[in-house]
């Protein structure tokens, strides 16, 4: 008998969405959709308001990554300004986007996911949280907290505040770094390298015993999208866009973020209010494609610093072409980690790092501006225009969960085929659903927060209506 499984809501990521699977008579899933349930209103709400306002009220967005809206917000600003922001400026935004990557990816990775990886998808889910890793492996578990707490306080340090800094700003940055700032970032970073290196060599001892899921996890070919710069390394803060394909081959290359409408689409789904990107040349849905450190270490070459090099290669070592499992994402996330701390010591190595040039001035000199940069998902793309008077009167925000709305959609579809069967539900095989869609660490609520254990109840019904099972969660 065809049944409908509704997951309600999915747990332990940013925001709120569920996932409907529809079963037929035999207990196969035959489809499977996830759908993201809040309203992104910042399009509309911020029409009326001056351009130079919008880096500071786009970084209200969200408060996992305030920052990649801030900065991306900044640069589209900087194209209205029609100006070169100082080569000081510009390194301490690398700087800002990097610390950024760092704490967003040890939260993914530490409080949301390192709960199955250590305890296991079948564990009581009582246990499977945070304080269960921290009881289980204190070591892991705190090396997670302070990780994250290393990259918030770098952003703190040069931004005041940890949660939407207001320090990028149209032309560059409000405030140079001083020199004692600069020494406490420094100090900060050998325990933050060392508590990397030591994940780095659990994880891939670990992740051996998920084999199933490695091969199940949004395991497919697809293309694979981000900024990467002129020397082959992902272009974190800028870059050209490059397309490549399962097998490794470079699709298309040194495409401007600016013209993104040539070979970027948008589709609309009445199912989710997230948007649904996709590469025009191969149409809609083929043309789907993923984004995030799991595609920009396949579109590069190396990182671009010793250790993370190391790890790439040994990343990239795991199949012949492009890494498909986007269970690997958690593995990427970790090298992102790692090269992130190097790249951020090399840069307040520089001795221009305290130069206190850090603005360019200017009037209004176009009436649109695009700025693009790598976000902790995958690209981000904030697209505006103004008037004369210099006031928005059209936005348009490409997020970086969005970019993988498509591969995640079939990525739930993959792994439930695999794992649900007949009319029995059981914690184990909805958690892996859901962990799938962990893997990819989508970020849907956009600033909105929510308290302690959220509620969940998950119903098995037949065609007829009648209730098979059910899981409830107070």
């Amino acid at each position: 008998m065809a049944r409908t499984i509704i997951i309600d809501p999915v747990t332990r990521l940013e925001g709120h969405a569920k996932i409907t699977l529809q079963t037929n008579d035999r207990g196969e899933v035959e489809s499977a959709r996830f759908h993201v349930t809040q309203l992104r209103g910042f399009e509309k709400f911020c029409e009326g308001r001056p351009f130079y306002e919008m880096p500071t009220l786009m970084s209200r967005i969200c408060g996992i990554c305030p920052v990649s809206h801030l900065i991306t917000s900044a640069k589209a600003c900087d194209a209205i300004l029609a100006v070169r922001i100082p080569p000081t400026a510009a390194k301490l935004r690398r700087i800002l986007n990097l610390a950024q990557i760092i704490q967003s990816h040890a939260l993914s990775f530490f409080y949301l996911s390192s709960p199955d990886l250590l305890l296991g998808m079948e564990a009581d889910p009582a246990e499977r949280n945070l304080f269960g890793v921290v009881r289980a492996n204190p070591e892991l578990g705190r090396g997670g907290v302070r990780l994250r707490q290393f990259g918030q306080q770098v952003i703190e340090l040069l931004g005041e505040k940890r949660i939407h800094p207001g320090w990028v700003i149209p032309g560059g940055v409000s405030e140079a770094l001083s020199a004692e700032k600069r020494d406490r970032i420094l100090a900060m970073i050998p325990e933050a390298l060392a508590i990397t290196q030591n994940t780095l060599a659990w994880f891939k001892i670990r992740f051996e015993s998920f084999r199933e899921e490695v091969r199940t996890f949004a395991n497919f070919p697809s293309l694979f999208m981000g900024l990467v710069t002129g020397n082959d390394r992902p272009g974190y803060y800028d870059g050209k866009i490059r397309f490549t394909d399962s097998t490794g081959r470079i699709v298309a290359d040194n495409l401007d973020p600016a013209n993104y409408p040539e070979f970027m689409g948008e589709e609309v789904e009445q199912a989710t209010y997230v948007k649904s990107p996709y590469y025009k040349p191969m149409g809609y849905p083929n043309g789907m494609y993923r984004v995030g450190p799991l595609a920009r270490l396949n579109l590069s070459k190396r990182c671009g610093t010793p250790l993370a090099d190391q790890e790439w290669t040994e990343f990239r070592s795991l199949e012949r072409g492009a890494v498909l499992s986007s269970f690997h994402y958690h593995y990427a996330r970790l090298i992102e980690i790692l090269h992130g701390i190097e790249r951020i010591h090399a840069l307040l190595d520089d001795p221009e790092i305290l130069d206190t040039h850090v603005r360019a001035s200017a009037s209004l000199n176009n009436l649109e501006g695009i700025g693009a940069s790598e976000a902790p998902r995958g690209t981000l793309i904030h697209h505006y225009r103004v008037n004369e008077q210099g006031l928005i009167t059209w936005a348009n925000l490409i997020i970086a969960t969005g970019h993988n709305n498509l591969a995640m959609n079939r990525g739930i579809l993959q792994v439930a085929r695999h794992y649900v069967h007949g009319d029995k539900l059981t914690d184990g095989m909805l958690n892996r659903v859901e962990a799938v869609i962990r893997a990819f660490d989508p970020c849907l609520s956009c600033s909105t927060h929510a308290a302690g254990q959220m509620a969940i109840h998950v119903r098995l019904v037949n065609t007829a209506g009648e209730l098979m099972d059910e899981v409830r969660r107070s």
